[in-house]
């Protein structure tokens, strides 16, 4: 490390398991404002470092305008880098690695999600429209030059997601 190195404060207040679940579903609610759009089910809500106040909320666009990834360049564009190291992303699906890695890049300092990518995967097939790809969120964090704390899958929120997605990708 070099004398140029950026210290970040701390990661905000730690989510409560309340919290986690709350914001998770929230996040599901705006995945199926998404399927009112015609868009694929995932949603994403940016909350403060109080864990508490909403400060984005995001749906699916399309195939490179995910939710978590739109999400995390808007929030990048509106509030400092030090600010979102304090915030937490909450999505019901595991981001993939592009909105992981979206997600780094806007210093965004923690991510929450209920299932997985495998999950998913499991869930979506080998659909065209879901080319979903075998990348956990971990693996990107692990190799990242900052430590973004990744808290999931959230067991509580993993039966409703998987429920929503699996109605969707069979009517597809």
């Amino acid at each position: 490390m070099s004398d140029q190195t950026v210290v970040y404060p701390p990661q905000g207040l730690t989510p409560t398991r309340e919290q986690m679940i709350r914001h998770l579903r929230r996040s599901n609610e705006v995945a199926r404002r998404a399927l009112t759009l015609g868009h694929h089910p995932f949603g994403a809500v940016l909350v403060g470092p109080d864990q508490e106040t909403v400060l984005l909320e995001q749906c699916n666009i399309d195939t490179v305008n995910h939710a978590e990834s739109t999400l995390a360049r808007v929030a990048a564009t509106n509030f400092s880098a030090e600010f979102l190291w304090g915030c937490t992303l909450y999505t019901a699906v595991e981001p993939c690695c592009m909105c992981a890695g979206t997600a780094y890049w806007a210093n965004i300092g923690r991510v929450v999600f209920g299932m997985t990518e495998h999950q998913l995967l499991q869930e979506t097939g080998s659909h065209s429209e879901n080319p979903t790809m075998s990348v956990a969120s971990r693996y990107v964090f692990d190799h990242c030059q900052k430590a973004v704390e990744l808290i999931g899958p959230v067991a509580e929120i993993v039966d409703e997601t998987v429920a929503m997605q699996r109605a969707f990708w069979a009517s597809r």
